[in-house]
């Protein structure tokens, strides 16, 4: 699924404009990615959690030539799903 397809299903089902819900999530991926950006963490109940997490440095591999890349220490999104995000998932 991509973001195209969302706005077509948030549209049908609220009967808003495509435009408008396109803006609307646009705004909204944008506040998360800005207030996880300054180590915020960003939290919608019953679906999940965005946030900073620490990586330390580590040694990977160039997949192409196997050569060891050591990669430093940093700071990579995560995200942390609800109890009941995990639930509806694994409903058979």
């Amino acid at each position: 699924m991509r973001r195209q397809d969302a706005v077509r299903y948030i549209s049908r089902q609220t009967g808003l404009e495509a435009a408008k819900v396109r803006a609307v999530l646009e705004h909204l991926l944008e506040f998360i990615q800005e207030h996880v950006a300054r180590g915020e963490r960003v939290d919608f109940r019953g679906f999940g959690s965005f946030f900073l997490r620490w990586r330390r440095p580590r040694m990977a591999r160039n997949p192409r030539t196997g050569d060891p890349v050591p990669l430093g220490e940093r700071y990579v999104p995560d995200f942390k799903p609800s109890p009941k995000f995990v639930k509806r998932v694994r409903k058979p």
